[in-house]
């Protein structure tokens, strides 16, 4: 069985470090993978070699509208994908790839975008030269390119295209499209063997030998090994993290986190983060995708918010202030706190965009909003600005503390309102300070 072996690479930065903040966070180990870089236009995403693990997402357009793919590309990347995956399916959304491209340059969006293929992708590759060069990466699914020699061949010109307009390609083995001939190889050798493994450990086998050896075999075909990133996607939480443990010791290629087949709403949520949180705990993936199904009218961009916030939670990366609040409790039977919570939330995620460019570093602040006396005055120390609004029964005042000292005490009918500009002058004199000195020192140098 063909493996790859591991090339010595520098240590990764502990996370919190190197310009990406997450403070308050453990120093946690990664796997050493490669560093694989995705360019679009003068922007550059790296995945892996140590890079802070990057969040993406796909389209759920038909490709062949342009302008609604171009708008929903637009709408993930302001979310926070860093790379959009579309489909490529079809001579005719092959076609439209670079007029994608070229509106999302006209809107100012310069998200890399990454074309999805299976079955045909050879041919819409060779055919469509404006395709493969508007794209900035390749997802190629080695289950689906036919079988024997015409598989081999296939996948030859995919690599062929990738090494002629210098692509990075992720090989993406997926359960459900496995290579039956592989499968069939896989499990022959386990029947000889004289103690057996059961079918499912035979499915993480082969699933894991389908990866390995595809991208072995594309460097043998001129793609540099630095532009690989491998995916063993499945649907079972308990499955994944077998197949990527096995994997993540066999290879030193940057990995693709997620299920195949999350699920819809809360389900899709937790199995995402039970399995992925145990993986990346080890330091395994460098990139992930959480694959919610959407609610009927509901925004694709919730699974972005989703991967950003299982990223933050862990201390692994910091996208936006997160905002820690009560569950609730017979002692907050009011609604406000509820209401003020979502609301702080909301509007900081709004302000994003402009404060990224103005503070560094405040997409790692804390703030607390408390429903009562419990816990509010203690939690709201903790954070860097929080509030303690009144429970049942208390009286009608919510003490402010700011970097754990009590600041002053709102009232009255106005108190979110109030909130919000203190808040908004702490991240201006905390934060924008902290800019203004950077500055100051750089420019002395």
């Amino acid at each position: 069985m063909a493996e790859a072996t591991p090339t010595p690479g520098a240590a990764a930065p502990p996370f919190g470090a190197s310009g990406d903040p997450a403070s308050r966070s453990a120093s946690l180990p990664r796997q050493r993978t490669r560093a694989v870089r995705i360019r679009s236009g003068s922007r550059e995403v790296v995945v892996g070699g140590g890079a802070p693990i990057m969040v993406q997402s796909m389209t759920n357009t038909d490709t062949v509208d342009a302008i609604a793919t171009a708008i929903q590309v637009k709408e993930l990347a302001a979310a926070g994908s860093e790379v959009v995956r579309i489909t490529v399916n079809s001579p005719e959304a092959a076609r439209e790839v670079p007029a994608i491209r070229e509106q999302l340059e006209r809107m100012g969006v310069d998200v890399p975008l990454v074309g999805d293929f299976h079955y045909n992708g050879h041919k819409l590759l060779t055919q469509f030269p404006g395709c493969a060069e508007a794209l900035a990466k390749y997802r190629i699914n080695p289950g689906n390119l036919g079988k024997g020699e015409k598989r081999e061949d296939n996948f030859a010109q995919m690599i062929e295209v990738a090494c002629r307009f210098e692509k990075p390609v992720r090989i993406g083995v997926n359960w459900g499209s496995l290579d039956q001939e592989l499968l069939a190889r896989i499990m022959d050798e386990n029947a000889r063997r004289p103690d057996p493994e059961d079918a499912q450990a035979v499915m993480h086998e082969a699933l894991v030998t389908s990866a390995i050896e595809n991208a072995l075999r594309a460097e043998e075909l001129g793609l540099p090994g630095d532009r690989i990133i491998l995916s063993c996607k499945v649907s079972g939480v308990q499955d994944l993290i077998a197949v990527y443990r096995k994997l993540a010791a066999r290879c030193d290629y940057p990995l693709h986190l997620g299920l195949t087949e999350a699920g819809m709403g809360s389900k899709g949520i937790v199995a995402s983060t039970a399995a992925l949180a145990v993986l990346l705990q080890e330091g395994i993936g460098d990139t992930i995708r959480i694959s919610l199904t959407p609610e009927p009218g509901g925004e694709r961009a919730r699974e972005v918010i989703v991967a950003q916030e299982i990223l933050q939670t862990m201390g692994l990366r910091a996208f936006t202030p997160m905002v820690i609040a009560c569950p609730g409790c017979g002692r907050t039977t009011s609604t406000v706190f509820q209401e003020l919570a979502a609301k702080i939330q909301g509007w900081l995620r709004e302000q994003m965009p402009s404060w990224k460019v103005r503070y560094a570093g405040v997409e790692s602040m804390r703030v607390a909003v408390m429903g009562c006396i419990v816990n509010g005055p203690g939690e709201s120390k903790h954070a860097d600005i929080g509030i303690s609004l009144p429970g049942s029964g208390e009286s009608p005042v919510a003490p402010v503390f700011v970097d754990g000292v009590r600041s002053v005490t709102l009232k009255g009918e106005r108190i979110a309102e109030e909130f919000q500009e203190i808040v908004t002058n702490y991240v201006e004199r905390r934060y924008g300070q902290a800019q203004r000195e950077a500055a100051a020192t750089a420019d002395a140098l």
